[in-house]
């Protein structure tokens, strides 16, 4: 029988391990929670925050059990071991490993269904994480009823191979939906994620098998029962870093990194997705003169006013109409054979702006949301159709006609007339000439002096 610190714990190594998976968590927690702190990335309600929450949760949970279970940290204080079905068999199995393994497969089944069958998934996600957890259930129900465990939490041979064949179920699972989507050619590394963490879980079970194994069963030999429960939560801390993944849910996110402090680049979903001009409004834009008797669908094709438009709404509180226009004229420039690019922009407009509660929810009908939201093609070029029409009638009804008279609009006029008067005069918004004269020597500067005299506007030059 193994003696002093390799049963009781608390050995240098033990300390170690501890150590690892703690700053394995911090990692953890640094890679889901940074990227939305430093970005102030928005919350939603949906699946796409709460899946990667529950898989932090289930991390913490996996690696606090291993601790408690095998006693690492030498309590002096046997009443832990009354807990020792709370710890090895709930908080490790359904609560830790199970919980973890269900969130990746609830991920890889939401995947297969947006992409493959190109509509929403049948069953909530809510659902059918619970669902994919039911044997991690009921096998922990088991062990609870017939006892098998020792004083010291240690499980016999009969019961160590079911419960590893049981985690081997679940990397089986993943493996099948996987190979469903491999084909799809994702554009946030969702594929790669996927089979990073098969991978990292077939190798973590292989290796648990053994530690268990030799933790559980050989429990005779002091150095053995040391290295073993080391390995066992070293492992684990790897597993919960390597394991975790937002790209299936939040693709945006996916795309942030901690070590590059410049703006996160792709705020809007187009411009993740190459759309071209995506939300960009550039100020060499031809000119064309905006006629408020004209219908609202032409004057939004404006680039200009659509985005005076929509810094007005937003003083109002009302930006959300104009957003949901923006991206879906957005999402009408992607060609309709463009499958995989229309099912990302179509997913983020539904999450974003038709999910009940979501960021920016806007203002439709029930029926129209629920044909949105059951539709059968999620690349059917005419999916927010209606929505859009009852938007746009909202448009007309409040926003326009309270901005013809706010001083938005009159900003827009004042810009509109000085992008005439250069257009008139010939100016150009490429790039300046640029002189290394400066003052009265420029040759330059008296007719730039004479054209800011004649015009509220400056000249486009340095």
């Amino acid at each position: 029988m193994a003696s002093g610190c390799a049963e009781r714990g608390g050995c240098p190594s033990d300390f170690v391990a501890v150590s690892i998976a703690v700053i394995c968590f911090f990692v953890l927690l640094s890679r889901s929670v940074l990227p939305c702190l430093i970005h102030k990335a928005p919350r939603t309600n949906s699946s796409s925050f709460w899946i990667p929450v529950i898989q932090v949760v289930s991390s913490f949970n996996l690696l606090f059990s291993i601790v408690m279970s095998v006693n690492l940290l030498q309590f002096k204080s046997n009443r832990w071991r009354q807990y020792c079905y709370l710890w090895a068999v709930w908080v490790e199995g359904p609560l830790g490993f199970g919980l973890l393994m269900s969130c990746r497969i609830t991920q890889a089944f939401q995947l297969y269904f947006v992409f493959v069958k190109k509509r929403l998934p049948p069953v909530k996600s809510y659902i059918f994480l619970p669902l994919v957890l039911l044997p991690w259930i009921f096998g922990a129900t088991i062990i609870h009823v017939r006892k098998p465990l020792s004083p010291e939490c240690h499980m016999g041979l009969q019961w160590t191979f079911p419960v590893a064949g049981l985690h081997g179920l679940y990397v089986l699972a993943l493996i099948a939906f996987t190979r469903a989507v491999r084909h799809v050619e994702f554009r946030f590394d969702e594929l790669r994620d996927l089979w990073k963490g098969i991978l990292v879980s077939g190798a973590s079970i292989v290796i648990w098998v053994t530690a268990f194994v030799l933790n559980e069963i050989v429990t005779t030999v002091s150095w053995l029962q040391v290295a073993s429960r080391f390995v066992l939560l070293v492992t684990g801390g790897v597993l919960v870093v390597v394991f975790f993944s937002i790209s299936s849910n939040q693709p945006l996110l996916s795309q942030i990194s901690l070590k590059k402090r410049e703006h996160f680049e792709f705020q809007r979903m187009g411009l993740a997705l190459g759309i071209p001009d995506s939300g960009l409004l550039f100020r060499k834009e031809e000119f064309r003169p905006v006629d408020p008797n004209e219908p609202l669908d032409k004057l939004l094709l404006n680039k200009r006013f659509r985005h005076s438009l929509m810094e007005f709404a937003d003083s109002c509180y009302a930006g959300e109409t104009l957003h949901f226009y923006e991206e879906v004229y957005e999402h009408g420039k992607i060609p309709e054979g463009d499958c995989i690019r229309r099912i990302y922009m179509a997913r983020h407009i539904m999450e974003k702006f038709i999910v009940a509660g979501a960021e920016m929810e806007v203002n439709v009908s029930h029926k129209t949301r629920q044909e949105i939201l059951t539709t059968q093609d999620l690349t059917h070029p005419d999916l927010f159709k209606n929505a859009l029409n009852e938007v746009m009638q909202l448009i007309k009804m409040n926003l326009v006609r309270d901005y013809w008279s706010s001083i938005f609009f009159i900003k827009f006029k004042e810009d509109e007339g000085c992008d005439e008067a250069m257009h008139k005069e010939g100016w150009s918004f490429s790039s300046p000439r640029m002189s290394s004269v400066q003052g009265s020597d420029d040759p330059f500067c008296q007719e730039h002096m004479s054209k800011s005299s004649t015009s509220r506007c400056s000249s486009p030059g340095p």
